[in-house]
């Protein structure tokens, strides 16, 4: 067998020292070098390895994270609505009331008929002024003619009854001082002449009110004024009574009245002397002064309005009776007063409410309570303050405690108080 011989492995000089470094050979010299790599370099290595691998990580997870997190609000931020907010604002309305008017003629009267008969002549038309006591028409009554021929026969009749029954108690009163007649035969006498007394006044009223009767069949004209209705022609039946019908329509124009409606919540604002403008449509661009006259001093249950009645003068002929206008009045009440947009209020069960965005952007809902109407704004009474921030044009899905987005700076949305 051969035999292999091995050679020889350095001495082991030993662990390392303290410094790290190998132990000194026995001669004095640096020992032999051990082929393993120090264990010191591993663990440092291995740390090394571990901050750039951490390090790298962070690098990359910290710009996600941030990322979703921004991804993540954002889409919180888009899913709430975005609103507008405005907030009560204190204003003093100039505009006054502008309400609706109704034109009337100062005094008016539709003319009937008390005589029956056949219309003979009609001497005015419409649109004539006439003056009082003018003659209108003329209505021709033979029955009522014929009545009176006969109650003035039957007057004259009475009185010569009369004076029969007068001279006839004469004498019988001096025949019984004489002792000539009865005392029942001379108190007969004097009772006939008391009848024909009586019979004679029954004849006269009788005579006086067909003669009444007579007169109306000439039409004329009560007072001055304007005929603005004919409704009768020449040999048209006259009838009184319940089957009668208006012959004539007579307006006095020189002075109107004029008749508006004031809402209750502006009622207390009305008062006897206050001023006012009129405009027509007949007549645009021209305002007429008018003063109020009086008032109803009550709420119609019916409308919930004050009913005011106003003067205009109309010596001019510049305004049509019976027609429709616009009356301006200015409140007596004129201080500042808090008002909302239209479009801010949301008609509901509950009544009127507004959204009121809070500083987390979480809906309230609050009830308020309005007054008068300006158009585009709205009194409010009570419900907000100038501090709260109310939405514009809220949807009908708005709740409370829903999130909205509130679009602008807060703190532009101030109110000035006047």
């Amino acid at each position: 067998m051969k035999t292999i011989e091995l050679e020889p492995s350095p001495e082991y000089a030993g662990p390392p020292q303290g410094n790290g470094e190998p132990a000194a050979s026995p001669g004095g010299g640096p020992g032999p070098v051990s082929g393993r790599r120090p264990t010191g370099r591993r663990w440092v290595a291995g740390g090394a390895m571990a901050a750039i691998l951490l390090a790298g990580l962070a690098l990359g997870f910290i710009p996600r994270w941030r990322e979703r997190r921004e991804t993540i609000a954002d889409t919180t931020q888009l899913a709430a609505p975005t609103v507008s907010v405005v907030a009560p604002a204190w204003e003093r309305p100039d505009t006054g009331l502008v309400l609706p008017a109704e034109i009337r003629p100062w005094r008016e009267a539709a003319i009937y008929s008390r005589a029956n008969g056949y219309l003979k002549d009609w001497v005015v038309d419409i649109g004539a002024h006439v003056a009082s006591g003018q003659l209108l028409a003329e209505i021709e009554t033979p029955e009522l003619d014929q009545q009176l021929d006969q109650a003035t026969a039957q007057f004259a009749l009475a009185r010569a009854n009369l004076h029969l029954a007068e001279t006839t108690d004469v004498r019988w009163q001096q025949l019984l001082r004489s002792a000539s007649v009865s005392e029942q035969d001379a108190d007969e006498k004097t009772a006939a002449r008391e009848a024909a007394a009586a019979s004679l006044a029954a004849d006269r009223a009788n005579m006086q009110r067909l003669q009444e009767l007579v007169a109306f069949k000439r039409i004329v004209a009560p007072f001055a004024g304007i005929v603005t209705t004919r409704s009768v022609d020449i040999g048209d039946l006259i009838v009184t009574g319940s089957g009668s019908r208006e012959l004539f329509h007579l307006a006095e124009t020189d002075k109107l009245r004029v008749y508006v409606r004031v809402p209750e919540t502006s009622a207390l604002g009305i008062a006897p002397n206050q001023t006012a403008t009129l405009t027509t449509p007949a007549s645009p661009g021209r305002v007429f002064a008018a003063r109020v006259i009086t008032t109803s001093e009550a709420i119609s249950t019916a409308s919930r309005t004050l009913l005011a009645e106003l003067e205009v003068d109309n010596s001019q002929n510049n305004i049509l009776p019976y027609s429709f206008g616009e009356v301006s009045l200015k409140a007596a009440n004129s201080g500042p007063v808090m008002t909302l947009p239209s479009n801010s209020i949301l008609f509901r069960a509950q009544g009127l409410q507004v959204a009121v965005a809070g500083p987390a952007g979480t809906v309230e809902m609050r009830s308020v309570r309005t007054g008068r109407d300006f158009g585009q704004t709205i009194e409010i009474l009570g419900g907000v303050t100038p501090a709260d921030r109310v939405i514009v044009n809220p949807t009908d899905a708005l709740v409370s405690g829903a999130k909205v987005r509130v679009l602008g700076p807060p703190g532009a949305l101030v109110a000035n108080r006047p």
